[in-house]
């Protein structure tokens, strides 16, 4: 049953993010490595669980405020989700999963920026941009790798990032990625 979650739950994000970028243009990964190109934000209208919860559970803390260790983080604007990001995140995850490590940094020793670069989230047209990951291992729910990212002061803060205007989350055998963007 855990093995059939995993898969089920990967081949459902890899066929709404196919589905949704066809109708709203965004850039898929496919099985042999081509791409599908399209743009990059999803509205929480048209995405799907995982995604919602997700979106609901950040902007939440993020429209109230918080505190992020012993320090007060006030209300900030709400995320928006970004295909992109996601994607880089749900590559992060598989690689980790598949070469068993916990990292930032992947064993071929790209940054967070690197992959999020890679996907095609780049400065091009803008004058600032802001990236930032939180990482973790192990949780089984949304609401408990949540808990754990805003009880830690590092991910609280980026969880609260004002410059961080968008974001794409993925898990892979229970690896979490979630990956930050912002771009102005």
């Amino acid at each position: 049953m855990h093995v059939r979650e995993i898969t089920s739950m990967k081949f459902v994000t890899y066929l709404i993010a196919v589905v949704l970028c066809t109708l709203n243009s965004c850039a898929v990964p496919l099985p042999a490595g081509k791409r599908i190109s399209s743009a990059t934000n999803i509205s929480p209208a048209s995405g799907n669980a995982f995604q919602l919860e997700f979106l609901q559970r950040i902007n939440e803390v993020r429209t109230r405020g918080c505190n992020c260790g012993k320090t007060y983080m006030p209300p900030v604007p709400p995320l928006v989700w970004n295909t992109q990001l996601q994607i880089a995140a749900l590559r992060h995850a598989m690689d980790m999963s598949k070469n068993k490590y916990f990292s930032h940094i992947s064993k071929s020793g790209k940054t967070s920026k690197d992959r999020i670069m890679n996907e095609g989230y780049t400065i091009t047209g803008y004058k600032h941009i802001a990236v930032g990951e939180n990482i973790a291992w192990g949780q089984r729910t949304i609401k408990e790798v949540m808990e754990g990212w805003l009880k830690s002061e590092g991910h609280c803060r980026n969880i609260m990032n004002s410059s961080f205007r968008e974001v794409g989350i993925s898990m892979e055998n229970y690896y979490w990625v979630q990956d930050f963007g912002g771009r102005r």
